[in-house]
């Protein structure tokens, strides 16, 4: 890489952000109880000297502006603050210092290329146009980016661009997945309840009791499932949980739950999938006279990436001589999708080694050589943007 690439990365810089990444690695705070990590973020990047600071958005969301100051498009880039309720069995020096918490999704590293964006934004503005660096909130959940979104703080930083990654474990290290179109599944929560009553457990026929209902719907919402990613034409429900009564012999059950995540390619394909699966739920509760309602939790739309902002992250990439191929989209959702409702958006997803443990596994740790790939893409895609010059 020649010493004048606008992504060239100073290896003190990069030292001090793997160290920080660790730090973060120690303090993970999960989704809407990211206050710490926040704060952590601010301190951290006092010394780039942003032209503005935005805290609390959506909720605990920081945004870093560095403004060009000539005309030019707003290019935000995005991380997460949020880790896991997943207890880290792995033994680094840097383990988790929070009982039951963990980053077990590597937030801890994507906040960390970002943080090298700062630290080169702080000594090399853009030419033109304004870099957004954002710190979301509650991307576990579903809920942060829509959250962000609709705060009234948020409009005056609303991007042209929206670019993002993630880390991907099976792919080979620095190796990249970008494609056009649907990048993510959509996916939600279904929690479904069965109201009775109940009875004796040596009378049971004078309760009303949800069993018949439970099992027929255990088997007929599995057989919802058909497609497949690469037509993209995947509807898949997984049941997660699921309870029957109450953990005592002398009773007939006479409520229950199922708990399922519903996962499609696209929107359209979630609408039609939701209404098979409320029509199940409805008539299973009719067939042994039940009371049923249905809640939604962890709701995410899909994740679509516009041509032109992959073009711009591919030409990054040529420019780099990075590795990158199409690829296939995801199972896994992201709400990062929601930024494409303002801007062109693309989320990239970069390999994390073929053997590397899985995302959400108790042993994972994110790659600290991720970071320099990860800026040095993202970097390149600013000086196509917005050019670059040194202050």
């Amino acid at each position: 890489m020649p010493a004048s690439s606008p992504s060239a990365l100073d290896p003190r810089d990069l030292a001090a952000l793997k160290e920080w990444r660790r730090h973060l690695h120690t303090m993970p705070d999960v989704s809407g109880e990211e206050v710490a990590t926040a704060a952590e973020v601010v301190r951290f990047m006092a010394d780039t000297r942003p032209d503005g600071i935005f805290t609390g958005l959506g909720g605990t969301g920081v945004a870093m502006v560095y403004d060009g100051g000539s005309p030019g498009p707003t290019v935000m880039f995005r991380a997460e603050l949020d880790a896991l309720p997943i207890a880290e069995r792995g033994e680094p020096p840097h383990r988790s210092r929070i009982h039951g918490k963990g980053h077990m999704c590597g937030h801890d590293g994507h906040m960390a290329i970002l943080a090298a964006l700062g630290r080169t934004f702080g000594r090399n503005r853009p030419a033109n146009g304004r870099a957004i660096l954002l710190f979301q909130p509650a991307e576990e959940t579903g809920a942060g980016a829509a959250a962000v979104l609709a705060d009234p703080d948020f409009a005056p930083l609303t991007p042209d661009y929206s670019l993002s990654l993630h880390n991907m474990p099976g792919l080979p290290i620095n190796h990249v997945w970008l494609k056009d179109g649907p990048a993510n599944c959509a996916s939600r929560g279904m929690k479904i309840s069965l109201a009775g009553r109940t009875a004796h457990a040596a009378s049971p026929e004078t309760g009303l009791s949800p069993v018949n209902a439970v099992a027929a719907l255990l088997s007929d919402l599995t057989a919802l499932c058909s497609g497949t990613l690469e037509t993209e034409t995947l509807r898949r429900v997984t049941i997660t949980h699921a309870t029957i009564g109450e953990p005592a012999f002398g009773i007939a059950p006479g409520d229950a739950e199922i708990w399922a995540t519903l996962r499609t390619s696209t929107d359209a394909a979630m609408a039609a999938l939701v209404e098979s699966a409320e029509a199940l739920a409805q008539d299973a509760a009719d067939a042994d006279g039940l009371a049923v309602s249905i809640a939604y939790s962890d709701v995410f739309g899909h994740c679509v990436n516009h041509p032109d902002a992959v073009a711009i992250l591919r030409q990054a990439m040529e420019v780099e001589g990075i590795t990158h191929e199409p690829g296939q989209p995801f199972r896994a959702s992201e709400d990062f999708g929601r930024f494409a409702t303002v801007s062109k958006s693309a989320m990239l997803f970069l390999g994390a080694g073929e053997a590397h443990a899985a995302l959400h596994d108790p042993d994972y740790d994110f790659p600290d050589a991720l970071i320099e790939t990860g800026a040095r893409i993202f970097l390149a895609a600013a000086a196509e943007l917005m050019g670059d010059r040194l202050r």
